[in-house]
């Protein structure tokens, strides 16, 4: 497999890990107390892995940074609310809507142009979500399911935006930014509702926040490897694995449309790593401007 596409499916492993701390710990803690902190603990964690291999700050792209902060918060609130209302998968599937985004950010923001053999691919992927979605038995189209697909609106923004700054900007930095500005997001918003934690809730928040930086190098490493589209597209595996800590920790049995639907997103997966495809992009001449 090639680098991008292993960094992409081991960054939706550990993010459907930290999915699933999110759920535990939902019930209890509001989804804003829950981003505030899973923020401000990589936020530190991150300053000190940048302070440890000399990362320095740009004086340029502040503005672009800052946005994909935006963005990437925007999203965390929406999708650990979804979390805390839907089932896992369900929540997992609305998420994973993300790509169809992202090529269009991508595609109107950074000229990006997707080959014929990655779009052979794409329908394996549909139909496999088309199977864990089960039209007919889905039971999660709501006010919460619309936030889901706002969340999705927001992930491919924030991808599309990392691939933009992947260019110019160091990865830490990168992902510093995100976590600095999901604090300064999260705080007027749990102000009102923040619940003090109990010992039991506050480890899961920590947790929390050191699963998720993890998870967010991986990803954004990604996007400095691989296109927006083909990024995305991997990290639709993570359906797979939010789908097996539902039934592990949830009772949430999958049927056989749950396991065909997997089967052909984890085959659509290792297809998508083993074609060889080609990507052109537009020269921007704002990225000079704004880098």
């Amino acid at each position: 497999m090639k680098n991008g596409v292993i960094l992409a499916i081991l960054s939706s492993l550990i993010f459907s890990l930290m999915n699933a701390l999110v759920k535990a710990v939902g019930d209890t803690v509001p989804s804003s107390e829950i981003v505030f902190f899973r923020s401000v603990i990589g936020t530190i964690l991150i300053y000190y892995f940048m302070k440890r291999y000399s990362v320095p700050f740009s004086r340029k792209g502040i503005p672009m940074l800052m946005l994909r902060g935006v963005f990437g918060a925007l999203y965390l609130l929406a999708y650990f609310y979804t979390i805390s209302k839907i089932p896992l998968a369900d929540a997992s599937i609305l998420a994973h809507l993300s790509p169809f985004f992202a090529v269009f950010f991508s595609f109107l923001i950074l000229g990006e142009r997707v080959s014929k053999r990655v779009l052979v691919v794409v329908p394996l992927v549909v139909l496999g979500v088309i199977l864990l979605v089960k039209p007919g038995a889905y039971e999660s189209y709501s006010v919460f399911a619309l936030v889901g697909v706002v969340s999705a609106m927001f992930a491919g923004a924030a991808a599309t935006s990392i691939r933009y700054l992947s260019r110019t900007h160091h990865s830490f930095e990168i992902v510093f930014y995100f976590l600095a500005t999901g604090t300064l997001v999260a705080i007027p918003l749990m102000w009102n509702d923040f619940v003090i934690p109990t010992l039991a809730d506050f480890v899961i928040l920590v947790a929390i926040g050191v699963v998720s930086l993890l998870g967010q190098v991986f990803l954004t490493r990604a996007f400095t490897h691989e296109s927006v589209v083909v990024v995305e597209v991997a990290r639709y595996i993570g359906i797979v694995f939010n789908a097996l800590w539902g039934f592990l920790f949830w009772a949430e049995i999958p049927d056989v449309f749950t396991l065909s639907g997997g089967v052909l997103i984890i085959t659509a997966c290792i297809l998508l790593s083993r074609k060889k495809h080609k990507l052109s992009s537009r020269k921007l001449v704002a990225v000079g401007k704004q880098s």
